[in-house]
């Protein structure tokens, strides 16, 4: 019998209403038809022998890096007891989430972060038949080594790829310029694709206390939230215009600030990979990356920010500075390229 951890965190898989409360993680599962056993656990659906860590109570919004490591530590002990993990969370910051065990938790063992598009009291919610497609994919054993995965609407997605596209549609989770790895069919998870690497490149850590800002530019800016960022932060993401244009009165500015920190260059448009050579004069991609700034690849620029952290937090950084040529691989590790 397979065994499948479920951590429920909040969201509107459990939302009461549209106020804030929140049902248990007993009755999130209950509403899937398993039901409490008498000492407060739930009783396994058929196949299964499920778990329940009732972690959070919490819409994703709210979520800090202190609830994530937490979450990361406990999910990390429970994949190396043997068991499959799901993840239940609302989906405003369900690809953070995602992205972020992937990077802190390597594991054979299946990791699913799934929530839901419509409250449990609207018709047609959604939340019973992701969490159903999410629990067969955990403890199905041809969904192990595949990283951390999100499953919502019968698709199955690599986290690192994964992305909310919609406000309200229940098939807001999509993978642009990848797709997604399968789907579960009939209730059972079929693979059709395994990425060609795994989103780790070494061991990492998470410290909660660093700071990594995400600047997003937008026509007419002027560069005044550089100032904050040279003063209070560790790392800066930039999410540059297209494949990662910035105005040319932005350029030294940026190349000052990688004097101090490491500045990774993003693209805000959604899918696609940050170019390096393609166009060459001021504020273009190459004049950036000639000054220093560090390309995010096709990492979107929440996600970049999540992996700056997690370097920094792990060692590439130091008296003398921080680890360009470090950084740099972790991210060229993800581009699709096969260089590390």
């Amino acid at each position: 019998m397979a065994r499948v951890t479920v951590f429920t965190l909040g969201g509107t898989i459990s939302a009461r209403g549209g106020d804030a409360a929140r049902m248990t993680g007993t009755e999130v599962l209950a509403g899937l038809g398993v039901a409490p056993a008498p000492t407060g656990a739930p009783a396994a659906p058929s196949g299964l022998d499920v778990e329940l860590r009732d972690f959070r109570r919490v819409p994703s919004s709210s979520l800090s890096f202190e609830d994530l490591t937490a979450l990361a530590a406990e999910v990390t002990e429970t994949v190396a007891a043997g068991s499959g993990v799901v993840v239940v969370q609302g989906t405003d910051t369900l690809e953070e989430t995602a992205f972020l065990l992937d990077l802190l938790c390597t594991t054979e063992q299946p990791i699913v972060v799934t929530g839901a598009m419509r409250r449990p009291d609207l018709p047609g919610a959604d939340g019973p038949a992701n969490l159903a497609a999410a629990l067969a994919v955990a403890a199905d054993p041809g969904c192990r080594n595949l990283g951390v995965l999100v499953v919502l609407a019968d698709e199955i997605h690599a986290a690192r790829f994964a992305r909310k596209s919609h406000t309200t549609s229940v098939a807001t989770f999509t993978s642009p310029g990848a797709g997604p790895l399968g789907a579960v069919v009939e209730g059972r998870p079929r693979i059709l694709l395994r990425p060609a690497v795994p989103t780790r490149l070494c061991p990492l850590h998470f410290d909660p206390s660093l700071r990594v800002a995400l600047l997003t530019l937008s026509v007419g800016d002027r560069g005044e939230l550089l100032e904050t960022v040279a003063e209070r932060y560790d790392g800066l993401v930039v999410a540059a215009f297209g494949a990662g244009h910035a105005p040319a009165w932005l350029v030294d500015p940026l190349a000052a600030l990688t004097t101090r920190m490491p500045v990774v260059l993003a693209s805000r448009t959604g899918a696609g990979a940050t170019l390096s050579h393609t166009y060459r004069g001021p504020g273009s991609e190459s004049d950036l990356l000639h000054r220093g700034l560090i390309p995010a690849g096709p990492l979107p620029p929440a996600k970049a920010r999540l992996l700056l952290h997690a370097l920094l937090s792990s060692g590439a950084r130091g008296p003398a500075g921080y680890d360009r040529p470090r950084i740099t691989a972790a991210f060229a590790h993800l581009d699709g390229t096969g260089r590390a």
